[in-house]
């Protein structure tokens, strides 16, 4: 496998990888190469997406890489959160903010656990709508990002705190998802009805 080839495949696996991002033994793993082989692909695909001023860049977390997009553009991400046709969440978006907000602080893969589905779009939507945010890392391998509701999130829903969120059935975690869902949707129907009668 060539030099290239490598470089392509890294990229592709910090793009699948998401917000977790991956660890330099989980890169040696996947394509079977040493550690110092490693660092010298993801140099020189940092330096390329510098040279050739892209949209995204490595971050390097004490070996732990992230593809996130660059701060100098976060001008432009807020002119599209903020545009009319982007007011709106989607179901998916709906149930992986009704998770998060009943069990933060709470890792993507719990939140996929949970639902059942992929939830590294819906939870990249929520960020970006300022619903969301990273609130730490979890403990032991692959040190997760934990992700928790922000006050933006408490100013949409109308809440002075997370202890307004509407109570939950005493019923065991698992089952009450739905019930969590079904929360959320009657919580942000009634906003967006009190958000239209008052244009």
């Amino acid at each position: 496998m060539s030099d290239t080839h490598h470089q392509a495949v890294i990229e592709g696996l910090l793009f699948v990888s998401g917000d977790e991002g991956l660890d330099e033994k989980q890169i040696r793993d996947v394509l079977d190469i040493d550690i110092e082989e490693v660092r010298r692909h993801i140099d020189v695909l940092r330096q390329r997406f510098e040279s050739e001023e892209r949209g995204l860049q490595i971050v390097d977390w004490a070996g732990h890489y992230q593809l996130t997009t660059k701060p100098e553009h976060a001008e432009y991400f807020k002119r599209l959160v903020e545009s009319p046709q982007s007011t709106t969440l989607s179901q998916a978006a709906l149930e992986t903010l009704a998770i998060i907000a009943y069990k933060q602080p709470i890792a993507r893969v719990d939140v996929e656990d949970l639902r059942g589905v992929k939830s590294e779009r819906p939870i990249r939507t929520l960020q970006a709508k300022g619903l969301i945010q990273e609130v730490g890392r979890s403990e032991g391998t692959g040190r997760a990002i934990l992700y928790g509701t922000t006050s933006g999130f408490l100013d949409q829903f109308g809440l002075r705190s997370l202890d307004e969120l509407p109570p939950l059935p005493d019923t065991e975690v698992d089952s009450s998802i739905e019930n969590e869902v079904d929360l959320f949707f009657s919580q942000f129907e009634k906003v967006e009805q009190e958000h239209e009668s008052t244009e």
